[in-house]
């Protein structure tokens, strides 16, 4: 992941975080792929407090699911450009993690 990426982050009334974020990845053969994603995570309050301090916690505590988008003018990754994506994430200290699917 390069920097300069944007993430936006609100917290609303039910307790519930939705993100949009925007960034761009660079691969190993340098290919650069643009990724955008909404996202929402929800949980217990205990739960929630402890993220937003930096705790790590079990992710099945809480619920964390991200709709990711991919744009890039590599041939190589064209396919992403086609694809329609779904993913769950979870908190790291350092930062979030995804596990991405398509969807067929």
């Amino acid at each position: 992941m390069l920097d300069g990426g944007s993430d936006w982050q609100t917290v609303r009334a039910d307790g519930a975080t939705t993100l949009n974020v925007r960034l761009v990845l660079k691969t190993k053969d340098e290919a650069l792929i643009g990724m955008t994603y909404r996202a929402i995570r929800y949980g217990p309050s205990d739960v929630m407090a402890r993220i937003e301090k930096g705790e790590v916690v079990d992710p099945t505590s809480y619920y964390f699911r991200i709709n990711p988008l991919f744009e890039t003018a590599n041939a190589n990754y064209d396919w992403l450009n086609r694809m329609v994506a779904v993913g769950s994430g979870h908190r790291q200290a350092d930062g979030p993690i995804y596990s991405v699917f398509e969807v067929l």
